[in-house]
C-alpha cells in the first residue's frame, strides 16, 4: 500500500500563500455627494434657483451612499414578475417587485423627484427639478422612467377638469404600492400606453377603439367614460395607479386617461399579457396590455389625441435630456473613481498621460451635455411668458434629447473601456449603465424622430431658427471659433428646411452651438478652449472619432485641469 504524500506546509516560507491578499484594487465610487462635488449642477442652482440647493444637497448624499448603491444593484439583480391570476385563479393582472425597487420609489418621491417644479412656487422650478432628475438618474434608473412619467404627466391632468384630484395626488411626497381608488392615496404613480405592434411611433397608426359609455360625477368633476378594446406593444410601468393613452372615435385619435381601479373599488379591466425581456432597464416593468372593456376617462376633445399627447412630450422629453446628462455623468465618475485610485506603471491609471486624454475629453462631453439640458430647463420655465424662451424650447427641446440620448452609449463605453475587464462583470455598476445608456434615445422617440421634430418645428415656423441665433448671438465676437460654430449652424439650419437629408447634422450643428454658448457662459477658460477645438466646424482635423484623441493644441497641462474640475470623489 502506497504511503500517502504528506507536505509540511509550516516549512514553507508564509509568502508563498499570500496570493489571495487584494493589492492594488480599485476604490468603490461611494461615501460621496453627488451635488456639492459636481461644479457645473452646483454652480447653476446657485445661479438659477438657490433655494433649491439643500434639497439637491440631500438628494446627491443619497446617490453617493453606498446602502443605496446596493438597492439599485438588488432592484435589477431581482427583476419584476409577473401574476396574472392569484392562487383561486382570480384575474389580478399586478406585478411584483423586489423590496429594493419600492425602497427606491419612496426614496425618489420623498425627494420630489418627479414633483419638485410642481410643488413649488419659487423662480426657475423646472431647472431644479431638473438638477433632481439629473441626480436621480446617477441612483438607478428603472425607477428614473416612473418618475420622469409623473413629472410630464402632471401637464396632461391639468388639461381635463375631472383629472385635478390626480393632479394634486401627483405632487404627493409618500410612495404607496397598492390598488387603492385615487381618492385614498398619498399619492400616484403615471404610465403610458401608446404604442401598438403596427405604428411604433406613428400613433395615426393606432387601431384601439374607444365607445362613448357615460359622463358622471368623479370626485367633483364631470368625467366622460369610454369603453376601449384593443392592444399596446409597449406599456411603461403597468403597475401604475393610472395611464395615459389613446384610442380611435369614429376615426379619430383620441387622448384617455385609464385609471387601474374605478371609483367604486372595483379594478378596471386591464390585462397585461407580459412584460418584456430587455437588454437594459431590467428593474423597470415594462410590458404588453390589453384592453377589453376597459374604462377611461376622455382628455381633451374626440380627434385631437395625438396634440393632447404632444403636449406632454416636452416635459418628456427634457426629462430624457437631463437623464441621459446624469447617466454620462454618472459613467465620467465611475470611470474617474477607478482610474484615480487604481495604479499602473507607476503611477495612478489617471495620471497616465493617455487616460489623462481620455477623461478630460470624456468630461468636456459630460459638462456640455448638461449645460444645454439646464438651458433647456431654464426656457422650459419661462416659455409661457416669454415667445422667445418658447420658441427656444420648441426646438431645443428635442434637439437636446437627441444629442443627449445619442452620446450617452459613447460615454458609457469609453467608462467601461477605463475599467477594463471589471466594467464587464455585472457585481459593479458599470456593466448595468452600458445596457442602459442607448435607451433614453429610443424612448419617446428615437434619433430620427426627435431631428424630424427639430425640422418640422422650423418649417412651421421659421422665427425658431432666429431664436437660436439670438440665443447665441450675444456671444458673437468672444471667440473666432465659436464664430464659426454659429455660422455654420445657421447655414445647416436654413437649409435643412428645404433639404430633408441635412435634418441630422443640423440638428447636431444646432446641439454644439447651444453647448458653446452655455460653456462661454459658465464655464472655464480650459474647458471652452478645448470644446470649441475639438467640436468646432473646423475641429474635424484636431479631434479624432474617440474620446482621448484631444491633440497638442489642448496640451496635457490643459487636459489635467479639465480633468480636475471632473472630479466628484475626493
Amino acid at each position: 500500500m502506497n504511503k500517502p504524500l504528506s507536505i509540511d506546509i509550516l516549512e514553507v516560507p508564509p509568502q508563498r500563500y499570500d496570493t489571495h491578499v487584494v493589492h492594488n484594487q480599485a476604490q468603490a465610487a461611494s461615501g460621496f455627494n453627488a451635488f456639492t462635488g459636481d461644479a457645473v449642477v452646483r454652480a447653476a442652482i446657485d445661479r438659477d434657483a438657490p433655494w433649491a440647493a439643500a434639497k439637491c444637497e440631500a438628494l446627491g448624499e443619497v446617490v453617493g451612499d453606498e446602502e443605496v448603491q446596493e438597492l439599485a444593484r438588488l432592484a435589477n439583480r431581482n427583476i419584476p414578475e409577473l401574476q396574472t391570476h392569484d392562487r383561486f385563479g382570480n384575474r389580478i393582472d399586478w406585478v411584483d417587485f423586489h423590496p429594493s425597487w419600492h425602497e427606491l420609489m419612496s426614496l425618489a418621491w420623498k425627494h420630489e423627484v418627479p414633483n419638485l417644479s410642481w410643488r413649488t412656487t419659487q423662480e426657475n422650478g423646472h431647472l431644479a427639478r431638473a438638477v433632481q432628475s439629473y441626480l436621480w438618474n446617477q441612483v438607478e434608473h428603472g425607477t428614473a422612467c416612473p418618475t420622469g412619467m409623473a413629472y410630464a404627466a402632471y401637464a396632461g391632468f391639468q388639461a381635463e377638469p375631472a383629472l385635478a384630484i390626480w393632479a394634486e395626488k401627483s405632487k404627493g411626497t409618500e410612495y404607496e404600492f397598492s390598488r387603492r381608488e385615487v381618492g385614498d392615496k398619498p399619492s400616484v404613480v403615471i404610465g403610458y400606453g401608446m404604442t401598438e405592434k403596427q405604428g411604433g411611433s406613428d400613433l395615426r397608426e393606432t387601431q384601439t377603439t374607444a365607445c362613448y359609455s357615460h359622463s358622471d360625477d368623479y370626485h367633483g368633476a364631470t368625467a366622460h367614460w369610454y369603453e376601449l378594446t384593443g392592444h399596446k406593444w409597449f406599456c411603461s410601468v403597468p403597475q401604475s395607479d393610472g395611464f395615459f393613452t389613446l384610442a380611435k372615435v369614429n376615426g379619430g385619435v383620441t387622448c384617455f386617461f385609464l385609471p387601474r381601479t374605478l371609483p367604486d373599488g372595483s379594478h378596471n379591466r386591464f390585462f397585461i399579457q407580459r412584460l418584456k425581456d430587455k437588454a437594459g432597464n431590467r428593474s423597470n416593468a415594462s410590458s404588453e396590455v390589453e384592453y377589453s372593456g376597459t374604462m377611461a376617462i376622455r382628455v381633451g376633445e374626440e380627434a385631437h389625441g395625438i396634440r393632447e399627447i404632444l403636449s406632454h412630450s416636452h416635459l418628456t422629453r427634457l426629462d430624457f435630456a437631463i437623464g441621459s446628462a446624469g447617466l454620462m455623468r454618472q459613467s465620467l465618475t465611475l470611470a474617474m473613481q477607478h482610474t484615480m485610485t487604481r495604479g499602473a506603471f507607476g503611477a495612478s491609471i489617471a495620471d497616465q498621460p493617455m487616460m489623462t486624454n481620455v477623461l478630460a475629453d470624456m468630461a468636456i462631453e459630460v459638462e456640455a451635455a448638461t449645460l444645454m439640458a439646464l438651458r433647456v430647463a431654464k426656457a422650459t420655465d419661462r416659455m409661457a411668458t416669454n415667445e422667445q424662451e418658447r420658441l427656444l424650447a420648441r426646438v431645443a427641446t428635442p434637439a437636446a434629447k437627441f444629442f443627449n440620448c445619442s452620446r450617452a452609449p459613447s460615454i458609457a463605453n469609453e467608462a467601461m473601456q477605463c475599467h477594463g475587464g471589471n466594467g464587464f462583470i455585472e457585481e459593479g455598476p458599470m456593466a448595468r449603465l452600458y445596457r442602459e445608456s442607448p435607451l433614453n434615445s429610443i424612448w419617446e422617440g428615437a434619433a430620427n424622430m426627435m431631428c424630424m421634430d427639430v425640422r418640422r418645428a422650423m418649417i412651421k415656423d421659421p422665427r425658431t431658427i432666429d431664436a437660436v441665433i439670438q440665443e447665441v448671438k450675444p456671444l458673437v465676437g468672444q471667440d473666432t471659433r465659436f464664430d464659426a460654430l454659429v455660422q455654420h449652424a445657421e447655414r445647416l439650419m436654413r437649409a435643412a428646411v428645404d433639404e430633408e437629408f441635412l435634418t441630422r447634422p443640423m440638428t447636431e450643428a444646432m446641439a454644439r452651438v447651444l453647448q458653446g454658448a452655455e460653456l462661454l457662459r459658465y464655464s472655464t477658460d480650459e474647458v471652452v478652449d478645448v470644446f470649441l477645438d475639438t467640436r468646432g466646424p473646423d475641429g474635424a482635423g484636431a479631434w479624432g472619432s474617440h474620446y482621448g484623441t484631444l491633440t497638442r493644441s489642448a496640451g496635457l497641462d490643459t487636459a489635467r485641469k479639465v480633468m480636475q474640475r471632473a472630479v466628484v470623489i475626493g
